[in-house]
């Protein structure tokens, strides 16, 4: 009966979806207050209606339900509990479930957090968010039921995909989801702007929170899925440009890109009409995400297989959503102001060109991903656009950007000092291309060019550690004025600091590892060693093992430098029984911000076995920049200017000590 609950739950959210999605937008055109209510009322109705119906789905899996045919066709009873929980999003229809959740939530968020919004506004943002949700509710309802029953019940179900059986994949869909549905908000802010006709400085204020925060998210995501693929998959790679990959790095780009926009548009006024653009097309290029996931033209271990109806309904919202979109915005956009103008030489003009290259190096992963499927759907030719076209294009594109990024917070607003900027930013280059020849000669030489790429991320660091350093004004004022200097910047100065400097840690962790990388593959008997990375890895032999619900053969394997044991590892083969589908469980061992990785292949007739072993130099640096960047977004996001309806603390009189540089943003 639970069931049946939770299903005519999803119902009543399709039915207040309906309301919220019409009563809102005609108040705020009569200017009628109990009309504009309903919309806060009803996104926190639609939250409470769609958390019970998931919380119901939740149920069912973690007691094990096999009456309900999502649970029998993602979980069995003897699956581990955290397992049970991640199930309930291991496949389509639970996926859209969390999607919906989300998209609830952020509305929520909205009604509560919009109290200093504009009336009209914040009713046809939450109007905008109805029209989504609709959509989504609708979706499920009609196309990807998960509470459709079995009659009779299976006794067992057939087990959750073996390949998501690992705690990554516990966290990183719904990390995902957020900063895919948290643009969502963006996308409604813009719409509801272009209902009413009136885009100003305010609006970007409002809009910067809600895109910090999925931009986060986001980042969290795309880097958490990035480490399980990289230590589940056994394949020892990182990133490939598989298509659904590209699908979460797209809509980053894009909202990088918006980020930094809603900036300029904030400070001077500028680039109105770019930054709605760009709300819009980040929100756009995460529902093609959708559609490619879910459309069933991808093949990838990422994607869900689904029937043809699934993808011409979700094809059919894409269409609806952005083609109204853009259609609104052809409509308005004419008629708004251009904004303030501003030098060739100043802040805005570096994020105008920060915004020009994500923008074009989105367009190329976008040409990149959905060329082949074009081609394949007009001629019937096959063809791979792989990682060289990828690595070759993204590559120069973001070359030039690395090296511009740490000018930008030195630069005044409306004008800036090139020159001042260079002489405050020459040491700092001389220091990074110094520190990059040392690792360069540490890691016992390499690619000639890979100097510049460690020159270029370690100047990305020093120059953001430089920003803060001259806003202080350390070395030029006595220390405890310096202090006061640093402690007295805005949160969003050290957010953006860290994110810059996170961007440069990950630079050094791609270059590092894709340049000074050393793999082998070896039959191997035990007591064999195997040299890697300055260390002597010796095979121990197999063992079998048993968990909950797979067996598998283990490999033990030891690892010891200079003739000392420093350390173990165990690589597996496994075999889930009920699927009957074998998995290989990488042996990772890290030494400081490297890693060794061990892999298991086929047995040989001679009695061997088939190893792939990796040294990966500083290969951490790429996840732990990813972290930084997200810290940076979260420090940002507690700048109390930057939270919705938090209004500013009333300064308290001081004697100030020294006149103190602009703060940066």
């Amino acid at each position: 009966m639970i069931i049946e609950i939770g299903h005519y739950a999803l119902v009543l959210a399709l039915a207040t979806a309906l309301i919220v999605s019409i009563v809102p937008v005609i108040g705020a055109r009569r200017h009628d207050r109990a009309m504009m209510d309903v919309a806060t009322s009803g996104a926190l109705a639609m939250f409470a209606l769609v958390a019970f119906a998931f919380a119901v789905l939740t149920y069912a899996h973690v007691v094990s339900d096999f009456s309900v045919e999502n649970v029998w066709e993602n979980s069995h009873s003897l699956v581990p509990l955290i397992y049970k929980y991640s199930g309930v999003w291991g496949n389509h229809e639970g996926s859209m479930m969390l999607w919906l959740l989300i998209l609830t939530l952020f509305s929520a968020l909205v009604a509560v957090f919009g109290r200093n919004l504009p009336e009209t506004l914040k009713a046809n943002v939450l109007a905008v968010q109805a029209w989504i949700s609709l959509a989504f509710t609708l979706f499920i309802l009609l196309t990807s039921n998960p509470f459709l029953r079995l009659d009779p019940a299976p006794a067992e179900g057939r087990d959750l995909n073996p390949v998501l059986q690992d705690v990554g994949l516990a966290i990183h869909p719904p990390l995902l989801y957020l900063g895919y549905v948290g643009f969502s908000v963006c996308f409604s802010f813009a719409v509801a702007a272009l209902l009413e006709g009136r885009i100003d400085a305010a609006w970007a204020r409002w809009v910067r929170p809600w895109t910090l925060a999925a931009w986060t998210c986001l980042t969290l995501g795309i880097a958490m899925g990035s480490y399980w693929a990289y230590y589940e998959l056994g394949w020892g790679g990182w990133w490939f440009w598989d298509p659904v990959e590209n699908a979460s790095f797209m809509p980053w780009l894009a909202g990088t890109a918006l980020l930094h926009s809603a900036l300029v548009m904030e400070k001077r006024e500028a680039l109105k009409i770019w930054t709605v653009l760009l709300a819009i097309l980040t929100f756009s290029l995460s529902l093609m995400g959708t559609f490619l996931v879910r459309s069933g033209v991808l093949t990838s271990v990422h994607a869900f297989a689904s029937d043809p109806s699934r993808g011409v309904f979700i094809l059919s919202i894409l269409l609806i959503f952005i083609g109204g979109a853009l259609s609104l915005f052809a409509l308005r956009a004419p008629k708004l102001a251009a904004g303030g103008l501003f030098a060739p030489i100043s802040r805005e003009a570096a994020l105008v060109l920060n915004n020009l290259v994500l923008t074009v190096a989105c367009g190329t992963v976008l040409t990149g991903t959905l060329y082949p499927l074009l081609l394949e759907t007009l001629t019937g030719d096959k063809i791979s656009v792989g990682p060289p076209f990828f690595n070759l294009t993204f590559g120069l594109l973001m070359a030039p950007l690395i090296v511009i990024v740490p000018f930008g917070p030195l630069l005044a607003w409306k004008r800036g000092d090139l020159l001042g900027a260079l002489q405050r930013l020459y040491a700092v280059a001389a220091l990074a291309f110094l520190a990059a020849l040392i690792v360069f000669y540490l890691e016992h030489g390499g690619p000639v060019l890979s100097v510049l790429g460690l020159a270029a991320g370690l100047f990305l660091i020093l120059g953001a550690i430089a920003d803060l350093w001259y806003r202080a004004g350390i070395g030029k004022v006595a220390g405890s004025i310096a202090w006061r200097r640093l402690a007295g910047l805005p949160r969003s100065a050290f957010g953006t600091a860290l994110a810059h400097a996170g961007l440069g840690v990950s630079v050094l962790g791609i270059v590092a590892v894709t340049t000074f990388q050393s793999e082998h593959v070896v039959e191997m008997k035990p007591g064999q060693t195997v040299e890697a990375g300055g260390y002597s890895l010796q095979f121990d032999g197999m063992q079998p093992g048993r968990g909950p619900n797979y067996s598998e053969e283990r490999g033990h394997f030891s690892v010891r430098r200079a003739g000392v044991a420093v350390a173990d590892t165990w690589s597996a083969k496994r075999l889930y029984t009920a699927r009957q589908m074998p998995t290989t469980e990488a042996g990772i061992l890290t030494f400081g911000l490297s890693q060794l990785y061990v892999s298991l292949g086929d047995a040989t007739q001679e009695g061997g076995i088939v190893v792939r072993i990796w040294w990966k130099p500083f290969i951490l640096c790429i996840w732990g920049g990813a972290l930084i960047m997200a810290a940076g977004g979260l420090v940002s996001l507690s700048d109390r200017r930057l939270r919705v309806g938090a209004p500013r603390r009333k300064a308290k009189p001081t004697r100030p000590a020294a006149p103190a540089m602009e703060p940066a943003e």
